[in-house]
């Protein structure tokens, strides 16, 4: 073989990896997480619980073990860690749990709906702000443009006053930790997150917030809370849903543009349609702690991992799942018939569900006032990327020669960014691949959860394993 063709061989060989490689690692993460991990738990959906079973399942009152019992726990504590043991969501059920589901409903109650559509539009109006004013094309990233937004809305919905910008920056740099390590694109730093856990105890300590906190919790476990539930996880995903939404419009330029002349029903359909095809959550796990008898099938036996997949449930019930339509929420007889955006009534549900859609409209419309959006970047639920963007400000422009130089320098940008985006994910598929083994191998050395619940009253279980 010449050195011509050799090299260009290698070339060809060098083009083709963005189209395979990342989808093969994807692949190979999946089977080394579930060899580091164990035998498989059940898919919901899947071959032993179907579609049409997945809500009846997942409502079903023995299906509400939370971490106790699967190995991949572990996992999820590792990565919210600290204090994954009073974190709502990962609390069992019990006089603990019903104390802190109790505390948040109180908290998210407080704002009247007037309030927090104020609060919304404030705090994203003051981020906005910190981009300037002089610049023609901003890139951003939307979910860290979102991240000190929602992280400046929590703060204030706890304690019931305004976030002070460092104080803003510590949550802001919790959040991003750990979100970063569930993607698998950073390991987790657990100083940035100790830094946020100290400022809360010294805060509760001499400044508490008005609605009192879990009385069955220690002092450091209310901080654990606070810091779990709305400065992790609340900030988190109200930061990528409402990333999602912007991304969204920015891929589908003709919906942006119908947006100018329909009324906010519109922009609540765009929201609806984010939702399906993007839903926040991925694989939510459940241990069953009794039996769930099923008619014409095998019961589902107790000490069972159910691996409920919201992706691949939403898919299910969607006629054209591909296509982006809002308008298919204009009727019963179209609209998806699997869709649970905000998880299922009887088990858990989002806390925020009933203003999450009036919140992201509210921080949406902040942006849309300013800006058009605009984005080559390929959007996928798991937002690796953090969600590329260019926002062009709705100001005029100025002379027609000059917006013309602004069109010709915007569609350079946006074919630089599809092909940087494009590269992009070879070596970020390897860096997930790298740090996900080791995080995952790190999680069961440490065994977070199976430690904590074999010191704990009772002894401990019998480890189920589910992961996927």
């Amino acid at each position: 073989m010449s050195a011509a063709v050799g090299v260009a061989l290698a070339l060809a060989f060098a083009a083709s990896l963005p189209y395979w490689l990342p989808r093969t690692v994807v692949a190979l993460r999946v089977r080394i997480f579930a060899r580091i991990n164990g035998e498989e738990g059940i898919p919901a959906p899947g071959r032993e619980v179907p579609a049409e079973e997945f809500k009846r399942v997942y409502g079903h009152p023995a299906a509400n073990g939370r971490s106790r019992g699967a190995a991949l726990s572990d996992l999820f504590w590792y990565w919210l860690s600290p204090g994954p043991e009073v974190h709502q969501e990962h609390l069992e059920p019990g006089p603990r749990y019903d104390d802190v589901a109790r505390t948040t409903r109180q908290i998210l109650a407080g704002p009247s709906r007037a309030e927090w559509t104020g609060l919304v539009g404030r705090c994203t109006r003051q981020v906005l702000d910190e981009l300037g004013g002089d610049e023609r094309l901003f890139k951003v990233r939307l979910r860290d443009l979102m991240l000190p937004v929602w992280a400046s809305v929590y703060y204030e919905v706890v304690f019931r006053s305004p976030c002070p910008r460092e104080v803003r920056d510590l949550i802001t740099g919790n959040a991003d930790d750990v979100v970063s390590a569930l993607k698998c694109t950073r390991l987790r730093h657990l100083d940035r997150r100790a830094r946020l856990t100290a400022y809360l105890r010294e805060r509760l300590a001499h400044d508490p917030p008005p609605v009192p906190l879990p009385a069955l919790l220690t002092g450091r476990e209310r901080a654990y809370y606070l810091q779990g539930t709305f400065f992790n996880t609340a900030v988190v995903q109200m930061s990528e849903a409402t990333a999602h939404l912007l991304l969204a419009l920015a891929t589908h330029p003709e919906v942006q543009e119908h947006l100018a002349s329909a009324g906010p029903d519109y922009l609540d359909r765009v929201i609806d349609e984010t939702l399906q095809h993007f839903p926040l959550f991925g694989v939510a796990h459940r241990i069953t702690t009794g039996e769930i008898p099923r008619a014409g099938r095998p019961a589902i036996p107790p000490g069972s991992v159910l691996l409920f997949n919201y992706p691949e449930y939403q898919r299910s019930g969607t006629s054209g799942a591909e296509r982006f339509d809002p308008d298919r929420w204009l009727s019963r007889d179209t609209r998806p018939t699997a869709s649970i955006p905000f998880g299922v009534a009887a088990n858990r549900p989002c806390p925020a569900r009933g203003f999450a859609v009036l919140t992201m409209r509210v921080a949406a419309e902040e942006v849309l006032r300013r800006f058009r959006l605009e984005s080559s970047a390929e959007h996928t639920r798991s937002l690796p990327s953090r969600g590329p963007c260019l926002l062009i400000p709705r100001a005029d422009t100025g002379s027609s020669r000059l917006r013309l130089r602004l069109r010709l320098r915007l569609r350079l940008r946006l074919a630089a960014m599809r092909l940087a985006d494009h590269w992009a994910n070879v070596p970020r598929s390897l860096t997930q691949l790298v740090l996900g083994t080791y995080m995952v191998w790190d999680a069961r050395r440490q065994g977070l959860c199976r430690n904590y619940f074999a010191a704990a009253p009772g002894g401990p279980s019998r480890s189920v394993v589910g992961s996927r």
